[in-house]
């Protein structure tokens, strides 16, 4: 099976720091850059998700319990390199699919993404721990704590089309869990890397947008060229859900 945003000669790295689902925690200190101070009166409606329970089935076996950070500050965004011409009453079934290739294959303890979205624009509950909820996941290596990843279901490099029910449902999902902690899907955060596999030897501090994809933190091709070049408009997107002022589109280059 694929390994879903990881570079080849990254796997067994993968394999190691992951086992156990999550990389170990750090002391961060975060900073909003943008417009302005946060404030609290921007607030998305929760899309609706579809519990987990749809897709796992049977196939749940014994894991740890979740573990949280005490907000999420930013999202990475990937594709699952899964093929994508899916019909999405299946999405399930290749939701079930992934979950088993990650704690089978890869030992993980869950699946490693909070949210998967389909084609459709279904979203679909992730790991376990409460959509809700700060759930520590193990999607972007060096950048797992205080945020979310939320996966596109499919393959999106050059030239494929992204479906609109995607990406406004990506842009919905945005809007509500960066609001929760008040922040502005437009702007950046300082994150710190606590690994010296992914884009920034670990102690690094580095500004990335609240919103990015997950070649922003790890060197990978992933979410793909076609959904990378989307980032901006679903930006803009979770902003105005969010009923925030317009301003100029942001580059989301940290």
């Amino acid at each position: 099976m694929l390994l879903e945003c990881l570079p080849g000669m990254f796997a067994l790295f993968a394999l190691v720091l992951f086992a156990r689902g999550v990389d170990r925690p750090v002391t961060v200190r975060l900073e909003q850059h943008g417009a302005g101070p946060v404030t609290m009166a921007y607030r998305a409606a929760q899309p609706r998700i579809v519990p987990r329970s749809v897709w796992l089935g049977p196939s749940a076996g014994h894991q740890p319990p979740p573990r949280y950070d005490d907000k999420v500050v930013a999202i990475f965004l990937h594709h699952t390199d899964s093929p994508g011409n899916y019909d999405c009453k299946d999405a399930p079934h290749i939701i079930q699919h992934l979950y088993s290739g990650q704690t089978g294959d890869r030992q993980w303890d869950d699946i490693g993404y909070n949210f998967i979205v389909d084609r459709c624009g279904t979203i679909y509950e992730g790991r376990a721990g409460g959509v809700d909820r700060a759930v520590t996941g193990a999607h972007t290596m060096g950048f797992n704590h205080r945020t979310a990843g939320i996966a596109a279901l499919g393959t999106f490099t050059a030239g494929v089309p992204v479906p609109r029910a995607m990406t406004d449902s990506i842009a919905a999902l945005t809007a509500w869990k960066l609001g929760l902690a008040g922040i502005d899907p437009r702007d950046s955060t300082l994150l710190q890397s606590n690994s010296n596999l992914s884009r920034y030897k670990a102690g690094t501090t580095v500004a990335l947008p609240v919103l990015a994809g997950h070649d922003a933190g790890y060197m990978t091709s992933c979410p793909g060229a076609a959904l990378t070049a989307r980032l901006p408009e679903i930006r803009q997107t979770a902003a105005r859900l969010q009923g925030r002022p317009v301003r100029g589109p942001a580059t989301g280059t940290p």
